[in-house]
């Protein structure tokens, strides 16, 4: 690969970097806690590629032989590695959902039994309180003091309609760092209001109200609690999709 090749790819890389840092897409990738690092190694990427750029263009007004490879290549495989950059600038890549849910297998991926000191506190007041998914099904698998039973509670997600015959479901993507580690958090709909559900596409997003029904969620099910609500409304998707 030419040296004018390498400055522009490493250019364009930083460019496409800082890009969806400060338009907030990055959000889709790793988690906002990681934003101060992906500004500082785009700024330095796009910093060396100018540094570079420089010094060859100073390096050719002095008449300095370049001494890289300056053979003409017969081919345009080089260029090709500008693709992707290219796509991050014209076509953002959606984040994870309903496909990345079901590839991931059966059940949730539960989090750790919260210690002592980290033990569940009181339900917000209202009668029927928002929770992260991740939240409920936490309190469903680890919680013995039964708040959850027979009290309204509303939920927000994407719609799932698993592979295998079953329920559809409402679903998140919890994410410990970035998107690859994303592990899928699922919630069975039943219910009357439940039916309405069947009919949306997959990773339509929707709030839902509605109770736990006790005993639900069993090692047998991978975890998985359902819930029977009885109101259901579309939402739009948050500019955060995934929980933490």
């Amino acid at each position: 690969m030419r040296r004018e090749t390498q400055n522009l790819l490493l250019l364009l890389l930083g460019g496409a970097v800082l890009k969806i840092a400060l338009t907030g897409t990055y959000v889709r990738y790793v988690k906002p806690s990681l934003l101060p690092w992906l500004i500082a190694a785009a700024a330095v990427t796009v910093g060396l590629a100018l540094f570079a750029i420089f010094r060859d263009i100073r390096a050719a007004q002095r008449g300095v032989a370049d001494t890289g490879d300056c053979r003409e290549h017969g081919t345009r495989s080089p260029w090709m590695l500008l693709l992707p950059v290219f796509a991050i600038f014209l076509v953002a890549p959606p984040a994870l959902g309903a496909d990345a849910v079901t590839r991931a297998g059966d059940g949730s991926r539960v989090p750790d039994r919260p210690s002592s000191a980290e033990m569940f506190p009181e339900l917000p007041p209202g009668d029927a309180p928002l929770l992260s998914v991740s939240e409920f099904v936490t309190r469903v698998v680890w919680d013995d003091s039964g708040t959850l039973d027979g009290r309204p509670i509303r939920l927000r997600g994407f719609v799932v309609h698993p592979e295998q015959e079953g329920p559809t479901q409402l679903a998140r993507l919890r994410v410990n760092c970035c998107a690859a580690d994303a592990a899928p958090i699922r919630v069975d709909l039943a219910g009357a209001a439940a039916k309405r559900s069947s009919t949306l596409a997959a990773d339509t997003w929707i709030e839902v109200t509605g109770t736990l029904r006790t005993g639900s969620a069993t090692e047998a099910n991978g975890q998985v609690p359902t819930l029977e609500i009885t109101q259901l409304r579309r939402i739009a998707p948050p500019q955060d999709p995934y929980e933490y």
